[in-house]
């Protein structure tokens, strides 16, 4: 990794205090497929407490095709119009998905996040399957004040849609 693929607030980290996306990760989230129905992936999200639902293309593989988050319920079905009981994960998740390896280094998936501006990045393994997710949440009650607000900061910048990832 180059000085300039990091993150301005872990730049100056000690290499050997660094952690991994693994140490922070929440481990196995609830994941679905595109053609879960919304009001399934709706019962995910408040059943597990969360903000985002990772999209795998199928149980066998897992491997994530894109995430569906509260605000893309809202913004790309409720607030457009269209009836959410007719539509599914694939009908307003975001894609492509952007992934970070278990193994990453934290200032990496930091970047990551805000580069891409968002909230959550969905963690992969060696095979390329979901193992996890890092949230804002995450970073705020497990790394250092200055990293989260740096974090904060960027990816709460306006935007002309959910995230900076396409639909």
């Amino acid at each position: 990794m180059t000085a300039d693929s990091r993150s301005p607030a872990t730049a100056d980290l000690d290499p050997a205090t660094r952690r991994r996306v693994r140490d922070v990760m929440t481990i196995s989230p609830a994941c679905c497929v595109p053609d879960t129905p919304l009001a399934q992936v709706a019962v995910l999200l408040a059943d597990h407490d969360c903000g985002a639902i990772p999209v795998v293309e199928n149980a066998v593989t897992g491997r994530p095709v894109g995430v569906v988050t509260d605000r893309d319920i809202v913004c790309r079905v409720v607030a457009a119009g269209r009836n959410p009981a007719r539509a599914t994960a694939g009908d307003c998740m975001s894609a492509p998905c952007v992934t970070a390896a278990d193994d990453m280094a934290l200032e990496e998936c930091v970047a990551l996040m805000e580069g891409n501006r968002v909230r959550r990045i969905v963690v992969v393994n060696d095979s390329g399957a979901v193992c996890g997710i890092v949230a804002q949440a995450d970073l705020a009650l497990l790394v250092e004040e200055r990293i989260v607000a740096q974090v904060l900061r960027r990816v709460s910048e306006p935007t002309d849609g959910s995230s900076d990832v396409a639909r």
